[in-house]
């Protein structure tokens, strides 16, 4: 058994200088993907899972895409409680083992629709285990504060203008909002980002009710909650939230793009809280009117993912470059950042004798 010691560490909260010239404000980034399991998820499925365990759990069942799956795999090895993972079909090969190396068993299923049927069925029939739930549990949600409560512990007397984060079933939303209650930072706006195609919170905020997507169609496959949590909604109502939709072809080029500028890949899920800076949201939105025309910092929350390599990313490049036929448009976006950034040798050569890209 585990320590009272929660299974998450203290993430960097740092200013990102390429980031912050392109926003025109300070950018902090809060770096998730440096948790154990390189995503947000440890912070509240560990104090899901421990909480359990101290139920007497025998097993833990999960149905995920990804991430909530290996931070269930890690929680479940640490407490020495066994864990069934069901995964998708569209789960890379490289998630499943990483899994598996976790000491969790896999079982693949078509969607991941199944996957959670099956789960739920599962854990009827065993006696003493628990379902994991990937967003839609307090649990879940208090784990997430934690992400507050630091930053306002690094950030001192500072207050962040905005915030900014992805939205995929709402669990990293809900527990924001309430953390930044917790700390008297009610507020401060979120800038909610999610891809075209996992869109469901808004969705539900356009109709203000809550909506079920007929499919999912982004690449950003870890953002792929059909329906958002009630509560996410319910809040996203209550607090300063700001929805955004970017395409597949922003959240991809962000990844690359922050790849080059700041040496971490993320995956699109992550990509998509990235294109607020990179795709312009939110100099969009200060131009509106929804946000201050000065702000004195924004807080970006890399919530990292496993999902990705370098293999993937190129693959990924190559698929929403066929699916939005602007593969040459997607692929000069992506030389141009390369060309502009000073630390890329090769770039610097060019710009001694070319001159940097004016666009």
């Amino acid at each position: 058994m585990a320590s009272d010691k929660p299974f998450h560490v203290v993430t960097p909260l740092r200013v990102s200088g390429p980031l912050s010239k392109l926003a025109g404000t300070k950018v902090y980034l809060k770096l998730e993907n440096t948790q154990p399991t390189c995503s947000f998820k440890i912070r509240g499925i560990g104090n899901f899972c421990k909480s359990w365990a101290g139920k007497h759990c025998m097993q833990f069942v999960s149905a995920s895409a990804g991430n909530a799956g290996l931070a269930t795999a890690y929680c479940a090895r640490e407490l020495g409680i066994p864990a069934t993972i069901f995964v998708p079909q569209c789960t890379p090969a490289f998630t499943v083992e990483a899994m598996e190396d976790e000491g969790a068993v896999v079982c693949i299923k078509q969607t991941l629709e199944e996957c959670q049927n099956t789960a739920k069925e599962m854990v009827k029939r065993c006696c003493n285990s628990t379902y994991v739930p990937p967003f839609d549990d307090p649990l879940i949600w208090e784990g997430h504060k934690t992400m507050v409560t630091e930053m306002k512990e690094q950030m001192g007397e500072s207050t962040p203008g905005a915030i900014v984060l992805s939205v995929g079933g709402g669990g990293m939303l809900c527990g924001v909002i309430q953390g930044l209650r917790e700390v008297g930072w009610d507020q401060v706006p979120i800038i909610a980002m999610e891809t075209r195609g996992a869109h469901s919170l808004n969705a539900s905020l356009e109709e203000k009710k809550l909506v079920t997507l007929p499919e999912i169609t982004s690449v950003a496959t870890t953002l792929g909650a059909a329906t958002v949590a009630e509560e996410a909604l319910k809040l996203a109502q209550e607090h300063p939230v700001i929805s955004q939709v970017v395409d597949d072809c922003d959240a991809v080029a962000a990844v690359a793009k922050f790849l080059d500028d700041e040496r971490m890949l993320v995956e699109p899920a992550c990509g998509a809280s990235l294109a607020a800076v990179y795709s312009e949201v939110i100099k969009m939105l200060q131009k509106d009117g929804k946000l201050p025309s000065e702000l004195e910092s924004i807080v970006i929350i890399v919530c990292g993912g496993n999902n990705i390599t370098m293999e993937e990313l190129e693959r990924l490049k190559e698929q929403v470059s066929a699916d939005n036929g602007m593969g040459d448009l997607l692929e000069c976006e992506l030389a141009l950042a390369t060309f502009n950034n000073p630390c890329n040798l090769f770039a610097a050569t060019l710009q001694k004798s070319m001159g940097a890209c004016a666009h």
